[in-house]
């Protein structure tokens, strides 16, 4: 019971730490353009930071953390060395200014020292029988896609942003926007239709039958009943989650627990999120109309609308960060709990295990990494405040799609890209690329490492009798 006490307030420390160490993600621009103060925008993004602890319910990311490593790997010792290892690599990057990601250091650590564990506790293991591959696999892809992803959203918002002719400009923002929404609604879909999955343990009963025949039909009536259910959820928005269980309940499982079910189904809805797309569509909307067919536009204007707008587009990178970041400290508390017999899975988190990371997060950011703002505010290019909007605004869609798809991704590498994006935009010269493969090999190194500072770790723990 101890160890799982310091393990807690050491995955805090960890989540506060990531506040401060990616505070720069979310004010880095927002100071270099001088549009608040430092101190204004450290306030700024930790109170956004939090606001997400209201949108994000159905902590996907949190979930892909706790079930990187296999469950039988997972122990008290291991979480604490792979925490030890993050929050070393994190302040060591903090210090000298490396805009590294804290997501991909906790991964590598928690990966890193299991890894450690089955070396010290068996005579032999495959990689994939510690660590889920297709996980790992997919959150080292986004090393490189995550950023890819926000430069190229952010080259489309700046192209569309420079359109000369508004009504041509507001038609596109109408347009994109409605195909926004219906991505995110596909999202809501597929998410639901997991939870539902996971309700009668589809997949873990596919995985069982697969080792063992005799288990085939325990499969095959959770599939039925899956497939049964599926067009059923074609109904939510009618009717309440709940509402959905019960028509369920009565026309396909009358074993199933409608409450249970539908807390299950209305965590994946992602209402919240659309609606506040929408609403930040609309507001640029009505301050282009206003600048530009109201009042009479001239530079001053412009330069001041865009100023403005930066106020919203960093407001919704913070909440993109709040949420994408302290989920991944939620998933290793919860794997720590399970580990200890607490809880049996992350469906039964407490609720003050989302209350303190998110709180966790939001005093890291207040407290500020000045060191990183440097690095991300100007030495990529040169930000000013329409390119801090584009930017801004391309790094939240990144991280509420992936947040969506329960891809741990990191905001480090999310912003960078979407700078740089907004530089090349104007000239592919306007963007520092020494720099910007400097901070690639620095993503590069980061998983290998802090999973080497895990293993280390792992032995110094060993020595102590932790093991």
């Amino acid at each position: 019971m101890t160890l799982l006490a310091v393990i807690i307030v050491l995955a805090l420390v960890f989540d506060y730490i990531n506040g401060f160490h990616d505070a720069a993600n979310s004010i880095a621009t927002i100071v270099s353009t001088k549009v608040l103060t430092p101190f204004q925008a450290v306030i700024w993004a930790a109170v956004f930071n939090f606001v997400a602890f209201f949108i994000f319910k159905d902590h996907a990311v949190a979930n892909t953390i706790s079930k990187t490593v296999h469950q039988e790997f997972v122990t008290l010792p291991v979480i604490l060395s792979g925490l030890i290892a993050a929050i070393i690599w994190n302040l060591a990057t903090w210090w000298y200014g490396i805009p590294s990601s804290s997501s991909h250091t906790l991964i590598g650590g928690f990966a890193g020292a299991a890894l450690a564990h089955a070396l010290a506790t068996t005579n032999g293991f495959d990689f994939g029988d510690v660590v889920e591959k297709d996980k790992i696999i997919k959150t080292v892809a986004f090393i490189f896609l995550a950023p890819i992803v926000g430069m190229v959203i952010s080259m489309f918002i700046t192209l569309v942003t420079l359109v000369q002719t508004t009504w041509y400009r507001v038609s596109l923002i109408v347009l994109v926007s409605m195909g926004t929404w219906a991505l995110f609604v596909h999202l809501q879909g597929n998410k639901m239709e997991e939870n539902l999955g996971k309700y009668w343990k589809v997949e873990d009963k596919k995985k069982a039958a697969d080792s063992d025949p005799s288990k085939m039909a325990d499969y095959e009536e959770a599939k039925a009943k899956l497939d049964k259910a599926l067009p059923m959820l074609s109904m939510y928005g009618t009717i309440s989650a709940e509402g959905v269980a019960q028509r369920i309940q009565a026309e396909v499982d009358p074993k199933l627990d409608p409450v249970k079910l539908g807390k299950d189904l209305g965590k994946a809805d992602n209402t919240w999120i659309r609606v506040g797309i929408m609403a930040i569509a609309f507001i640029f909307i009505l301050v282009y109309l206003y600048v530009e067919r109201v009042k009479t536009p001239n530079a001053f204007s412009m330069a001041n609308m865009f100023k403005k707008l930066q106020l919203l587009s960093s407001a919704a990178f913070s909440i993109g960060h709040g949420g994408n970041d302290a989920q991944k400290v939620m998933g290793i508390i919860c794997a720590a709990l399970i580990a200890s017999g607490e809880i049996t899975d992350i469906k039964e988190m407490p609720n003050w295990v989302p209350l303190a990371c998110y709180a966790a997060i939001g005093l890291g950011t207040l407290t500020g990494g000045w060191k990183i703002v440097k690095t991300m505010g100007t030495r990529i290019t040169k930000v000013t405040p329409l390119e801090g909007v584009c930017a801004e605004s391309a790094g939240a869609m990144t991280l509420y799609l992936t947040e969506q798809m329960g891809i741990p991704v990191s905001t480090t590498h999310t912003i960078t890209g979407s700078i740089i994006g907004v530089g090349a935009t104007k000239r592919t010269s306007a963007v520092r690329w020494g720099i910007t493969l400097s901070l690639l090999w620095a993503w590069i190194i980061t998983i290998p490492v802090s999973a080497l500072l895990a293993g280390l770790a792992y032995w110094v723990c060993g020595l102590f009798g932790l093991n």
